[in-house]
């Protein structure tokens, strides 16, 4: 099968892209032809087509306001990404596209270029980007359901989208547009929900879409286990911002003989390290970001990982390599992370936003270390059985033909 594979990062710079590059891994061992389709980066690797992605906007740092009108146009429909797409579609003549992450930089224009194509078209969604302006269901105040019956205007008035009344504009432009006026979402044959929870939201939302859902996977084989651990280390890793939790976090490791590792980069690295120093919180370690083995390492001296989220957790993936790793995880009851974290089995929960539920938790751990390797093993069982790559693969695979052939689906 022919697959063309859009994400507009085609490095592993968040979640979605490394999703992308997975499944494009995944479906090339099994002798897919998988054609990757993106924007423009100097961290992409030498890729067929590359010469026809569209051009890198960081849109941070535009300047002029010419330049920015002619952003705000690309956003909302980029001709250029119509254009170089129709290229590539005539070209490699796909039998499926898979969408990942293209709001913004890419445009849904690309949309209708596929459909000119009689191409069928399928789309992870990675986000709330369907249902919501600022993509995470994520305000100023926490959690936020108020564009519930397409009432997008509410990301403008609590400036949802980075604080900035401007570009909660644009994106309330967007979704009005894209939803209401042209309908181009209903272009999309399936769209696949990676947990429950978000499938839930976008038929409760109001949207009348065909979804369904297909978690995340992981290639456990790629990651080997470690059952023994430093008594008293925890750790945190992934992006260091609002959304996170970290600071209820911060405040369930006060006056503790624990330890916390926390790895990544974000906004709120400055304020993190800030409160570090005001607090005392001498067992509070800030370790930057890291990756592949160096990552590995620090996450399999833990006792466990902790995802202390406050927002609306997708399927994250950090629960899915710590259970590779052999760890339990700590997560907040919010979101999809309930359905990834079995309360005394691949891990604990708390309430979201509760640093003495989750400082009971971490008490819970550390007095228990059978209870802890017990549950690390059942979190490795779980990725073997449940998320594996294969069972991945069968299904993604039932879906493309569903979508290919207009049958029914059958999920296993």
């Amino acid at each position: 099968m022919k697959v063309l594979m859009i994400n507009k990062f085609i490095y592993p710079k968040g979640g979605d892209a490394i999703c992308s590059l997975e499944t494009r891994r995944l479906l090339v061992e099994h002798n897919h032809n998988v054609v990757l389709w993106g924007m423009h980066h100097s961290n992409n690797p030498k890729l067929p087509f590359d010469d026809y992605f569209v051009k890198y906007i960081d849109f941070d740092n535009i300047k002029g306001i010419k330049n920015r009108m002619k952003a705000v146009v690309s956003i909302l429909y980029s001709f250029e990404a119509k254009a170089k797409i129709t290229y590539v579609l005539k070209s490699f003549k796909p039998d499926i596209v898979h969408l990942n992450n293209f709001a913004h930089q890419i445009s849904p224009s690309i949309l209708h270029a596929i459909k000119n194509e009689r191409i069928p078209m399928v789309m992870t969604m990675h986000d709330y980007k369907l249902v919501c302006p600022a993509y995470s269901m994520f305000s100023n105040s926490g959690c936020c359901e108020e564009c519930r019956g397409r009432r997008y205007y509410r990301c403008i008035i609590n400036r949802c989208a980075k604080n900035s009344y401007s570009k909660s504009t644009i994106n309330c432009l967007e979704m009005y547009l894209h939803h209401d006026i042209m309908g181009i979402y209903n272009l999309i044959d399936i769209f696949i929900a990676p947990s429950f929870f978000l499938k839930n939201e976008v038929e409760e939302m109001g949207f009348n879409l065909p979804v369904t859902y297909l978690p995340n996977f992981i290639d456990s084989k790629n990651y080997q286990p470690q059952y023994e651990f430093t008594k008293g280390i925890f750790c945190y890793f992934g992006r260091l911002s609002p959304e996170k939790g970290i600071f209820t976090m911060l405040k369930a490791f006060a006056a503790k003989s624990a330890k916390l590792r926390i790895i990544g980069d974000g906004p709120l690295g400055e304020e993190i390290n800030s409160m570090i120093k005001k607090e005392g919180l001498n067992n509070v370690e800030m370790l930057g970001y890291k990756s592949g083995d160096e990552l590995q390492k620090s996450i399999k001296e833990s006792m466990a990982v902790i995802i202390p989220s406050e927002c609306y957790e997708n399927n994250p993936r950090s629960a899915l390599e710590a259970f590779a790793l052999g760890k339990p995880v700590i997560g907040a009851r919010i979101g999809g992370i309930p359905e990834l974290v079995i309360d005394g089995e691949t891990g604990l929960t708390f309430k979201s936003g509760d640093e003495q539920d989750l400082s009971k938790k971490i008490n819970c751990l550390m007095s228990n270390s059978d209870m802890v390797m017990k549950m690390g093993k059942i979190a490795r069982k779980t990725v073997e059985q449940k998320y594996n790559s294969e069972n991945h693969y069968r299904n993604l695979l039932a879906i493309y033909n569903n979508a290919i052939n207009n049958s029914e689906i059958n999920i296993e």
